[in-house]
């Protein structure tokens, strides 16, 4: 609201473009950005702290209605698509504070259900895997700090939505998590090409934890041999491995169906 935003060398409009493509520009301010109506209708009302808005947005009743109550900026439909990070913007960005949670969050609440990621660099993976996990209702997502950025602007769209409602845990040292989930009791299982034992033979209808490693060379060796027990999913043909996230979204939903 108020006066609308048509220059290119506004410190506001440098600043969205700076949260777009600098990782460490989000992590400094504690703030990432959204696009399109879906992920500004999923975000946390209290996590927004700006929305921008194109003109041609604004000239649909629909999306007025949308914006009732809230402020807003609005840009010209030029800035709005020098700040977008997609290739048809919708005409909707949100600023949006990043949530904090800690380890006891995804641990204690009801019986864990976690994913445990090693170095998966793929934002499309990342954000499938947060969508998945959701769906199967696990209880968090701890991945260490080499993984791809959670919040980079490809990764959040690939949650569609999922990054506001499933608790997610960064570290610098992942093995030494998972000793602290073992502490608490928490069975720790590696996906790995020598596990002899097959996904769905195991009883996951208490604590658990899957590790999943990167999609080229897979779990380090030091990491994998934290596990409690390595296990493997059975495929036909020549093949050796699945896609992380296909593997990730299997193993998960086997511990839906067992809790179930």
């Amino acid at each position: 609201m108020g006066t609308i935003i048509t220059g290119r060398a506004n410190p506001q409009i440098k600043n969205i473009m700076r949260l777009t493509k600098k990782p460490d520009e989000r992590r400094k301010q504690g703030i990432f950005l959204v696009e399109g109506v879906r992920m500004y209708e999923e975000a946390p009302p209290e996590q927004i702290t700006e929305v921008w808005v194109s003109q041609s947005f604004l000239k649909k009743e629909e999306n007025q209605n949308r914006l009732a109550g809230r402020d807003y900026r609005e840009v010209s439909d030029d800035i709005f698509k020098r700040i977008s990070d997609t290739q048809t913007p919708q005409g909707i960005l949100c600023m949006v504070r990043r949530p904090r949670y800690e380890l006891s969050d995804l641990t204690d609440a009801g019986p864990a259900h976690l994913l445990l990621l090693e170095d998966i660099r793929d934002p499309g993976n990342l954000g499938t895997m947060f969508r998945t996990a959701e769906g199967a209702g696990a209880t968090g997502v701890i991945m260490n700090q080499t993984c791809a950025d959670l919040f980079s602007p490809k990764t959040i769209r690939s949650t569609m939505g999922s990054v506001f409602r499933v608790p997610f845990y960064i570290t610098e040292d992942l093995r030494a998590v998972v000793r602290e989930l073992k502490q608490k009791k928490i069975t720790v299982y590696a996906a790995h090409l020598n596990g002899n034992k097959c996904y769905d033979t195991f009883d996951y209808r208490e604590g658990c934890g899957f590790l999943i490693g990167n999609e080229g060379a897979g779990l380090k060796e030091e990491t994998a041999a934290l596990a409690d027990e390595y296990l493997r999913i059975p495929m036909e043909g020549s093949l050796e491995s699945l896609n992380a996230a296909m593997a990730a979204g299997i193993l998960m939903y086997e511990v839906n169906r067992q809790r179930r």
